[in-house]
């Protein structure tokens, strides 16, 4: 089986100053219909099939890259003119590429200044820039922000993704019963800015109407958000591990009182423990995916709860600190993206930063797709004491957003040094200009989560990042004795 004639479309619907915007706006509905069937069919067909795919497109990406991205064409210009192996290919990182922005995407009528412009305004959030293209940033766990062009054929990749395994991930029953419960569906997520879940939450809204669809924020205090999911009672609920986690202890608590048909779980390491905890607190089916900014879906969970890598369109490779490939078993240092989906910004051999076991065990649920365990952004929930001595939990996506939102800074640390008291670690580079900006919004948020009693301090120490991942843990519940020598 070869490559299915919708490649030879999407290479030609972005090829440059030569496409159509006409045919770039009308292929998304039947891209999703006919990536679905194909997805479908080349799994169907074994690991094999899902092999000769993965490599046909990654010939045509790369082959894509090198001649219309200045970038890859000068990254790769010392190696020879013939088809390039992903292994010839050097490591990109996200700091060389959005250093190199307007020479890495490959539609030249994409430009950085303009795509500031676009994000700078709220209002747009969802919106296509210039009528095509679907935008997101992300401040990033590695302290480093970065931003994010979708084209349409890879926004409906990864629909067609999510509707093949809403059925692998033995969801569809749960499906039809929340359909019968309405259908109603709500994303709690960080809703004041451009980020993934909320874009990707929005154009899905947009592009049907017709659906009974709510967001709730993030930075909303747990009452009120538990409040407003008791009114609504809706039949799907998407969120970060974190907050379902949270929702959960509600629950369970008898405060929040719903009866969702399927829970989806995104954005944060999803731990065994804590997502037992949270199926024994709903009762219902917890569908667990492993994405990030740079590609919506690496790999999602079977029925089983195991993730299996989208390797027809994902291609992940553990390596160790040296960029060498890490055995199977073994936890690796980072993990290298290839994303086959997008062509207009191409991610190939990019350094995620993530640390990933590649099991050499086949899953029980006969999937060919291989199976992962991931270790991504793992904040803590921080739990304070208030003046009264009730216990209050803080996401930690919430705290981090008030502080970016604030000063405007992507590299620091929340770290909760007792029952009522937050260090603040900062760069040394406008160091206290960011801790004005950042306290004062740090102190206001907590005011309205009724601690207005707990202390914000500055730390001395610098941001740290974890010695085996490399990541930037922005949010450490420490204990206040093992953090008295630094803070």
């Amino acid at each position: 089986m070869g490559v299915v004639p919708i490649e030879e479309k999407r290479v030609a619907a972005l090829a440059g100053s030569d496409r159509s915007q006409d045919v770039a706006l009308s292929w998304p509905w039947p891209a999703w219909i006919t990536d679905t069937a194909e997805i479908w069919w080349t799994r169907a067909a074994g690991a094999a099939a899902v092999a000769r795919v993965r490599e046909e497109r990654t010939a045509a990406l790369v082959q894509h890259a090198r001649t219309h991205s200045p970038f890859y064409r000068e990254a790769w210009r010392h190696l020879h003119h013939g088809a390039l192996r992903l292994d010839e290919l050097p490591v990109v990182t996200k700091r060389q590429l959005m250093a190199r922005f307007d020479d890495w995407v490959t539609d030249p009528a994409i430009k950085l200044r303009d795509v500031d412009t676009f994000l700078d305004d709220r209002s747009n959030i969802g919106k296509r820039y210039r009528g095509q293209y679907i935008i997101w940033k992300s401040s990033g766990s590695t302290g480093e922000p970065g931003i994010y062009v979708q084209d349409p054929v890879a926004m409906a990749t990864y629909d067609a993704l999510l509707a093949v395994q809403v059925n692998a991930g033995g969801m569809a029953g749960a499906c039809a019963v929340g359909l019968l419960k309405g259908g109603r569906a709500v994303l709690i997520a960080a809703t004041g800015d451009h980020f993934a879940s909320i874009v990707s939450w929005q154009r899905t809204c947009s592009d049907s109407p017709w659906t009974d669809t709510r967001v709730l924020s993030v930075m909303d205090p747990l009452p009120q958000r538990v409040a407003a999911l008791n009114d609504y009672q809706p039949a799907f609920v998407a969120s970060y591990p974190t907050v379902l986690a949270q929702l959960a202890s509600e629950q369970s608590a008898g405060r929040l009182r719903i009866a969702p048909a399927c829970l989806w779980s995104g954005g944060e390491c999803l731990p065994p423990a804590m997502a037992e905890a949270i199926k024994r607190a709903f009762g219902c089916t917890l569908f667990n995916e492993y994405g990030a900014s740079e590609c919506m879906s690496f790999a999602c969970s079977c029925r089983h709860g195991q993730l299996h890598v989208n390797a027809d369109w994902v291609v992940l490779e553990p390596v160790d600190e040296h960029y060498r490939p890490t055995p199977l078993g073994k936890p690796s240092h980072s993990v290298l993206l290839t994303n086959l989906a997008n062509f207009a910004q191409p991610l190939i051999r990019y350094d995620l930063g993530d640390s990933i076991v590649v099991d050499p065990i086949p899953c029980r649920c006969g999937s060919s797709l291989p199976v992962i365990r991931a270790d991504g952004r793992a904040d803590d929930i921080v739990s304070l004491s208030n003046a009264d001595g009730e216990i209050v939990s803080l996401l930690p996506l919430a705290l981090t957003t008030v502080v970016e939102d604030a000063a405007n800074v992507h590299r620091f640390q929340i770290v909760q040094l007792g029952p009522d008291k937050l260090s603040l670690r900062l760069e040394a580079p406008g160091r206290q200009i960011a801790w004005h900006a950042a306290s004062a919004a740090l102190r206001s948020y907590l005011e309205r989560q009724s601690l207005g009693n707990v202390h914000v301090v500055l730390s001395h120490e610098a941001p740290r990042l974890e010695a085996r991942s490399g990541k930037l843990r922005e949010v450490i519940a420490q204990l206040a004795a093992s953090s008295r020598h630094h803070d």
